[in-house]
């Protein structure tokens, strides 16, 4: 039996729905933070090049699954959030997170949902962060869906242009997957570096 996280099986053995689930597992819920949403979707376009998948219904089922996983993850912070951040004493679940969450995404918010978008497991908790923090949504809609547009067309058909132009690329399909995986890590550590030499 194949390895389930395996993007290139995957993707062979469930075909368009198993992209549509894990995607939008990996975008909003909870416990799909560990899917391997950038490599299945490069490994699903180089796939396409190959005449195994229709790269515009990959495109159109990759942005879909991306932009409402991102919903249900709003939805779910922007119910759970008043019952669970209720504890005036605790340092973690005061009231007083919901208000600091709420202020960082009326500033931040919007460039902080495109990026989080190339980010993994980020992606799948800032837009939980956006609900608790009462973000506007109509706000959240416009942004999560050009952060999923960017994201379901960019990866998808960076791996069906490097297929149709690179000879027996899927030869290289695990280094080029690391190396994806270490630039969609570069944000974070930028960002933390940058954390510390500000403190």
């Amino acid at each position: 039996m194949h390895n389930l996280l395996d993007p290139s099986h995957l993707v062979k053995d469930f075909g368009y729905l198993g992209i549509f689930i894990t995607l939008f597992l990996e975008s909003g819920v909870f416990f799909g933070f560990f899917l391997p949403g950038d490599s299945l979707l490069f490994s699903a376009g180089l796939l396409a090049s190959q005449g195994l998948l229709n790269i515009f219904g990959l495109v159109v089922i990759s942005v879909a699954a991306a932009i409402l996983g991102n919903n249900v993850g709003y939805y779910t912070g922007n119910k759970a959030g008043p019952g669970l951040f209720n504890k005036q004493k605790s340092f973690l679940f005061s009231p007083k997170r919901i208000t600091e969450a709420h202020n960082f995404f009326e500033k931040q918010g919007p460039q902080s949902l495109i990026l989080a978008r190339f980010i993994p497991a980020v992606r799948t908790f800032v837009p939980i962060a956006a609900g608790i923090g009462k973000m506007n949504y109509r706000k959240f809609l416009v942004f999560n869906g050009l952060g999923g547009l960017l994201w379901g067309i960019g990866v998808p058909i960076l791996g069906y242009t490097l297929g149709k132009k690179v000879p027996s690329i899927d030869k290289y399909l695990l280094p080029i997957i690391f190396v994806i995986i270490i630039l969609s890590a570069v944000p974070v550590l930028f960002a933390y570096f940058k954390s510390r030499r500000r403190n």
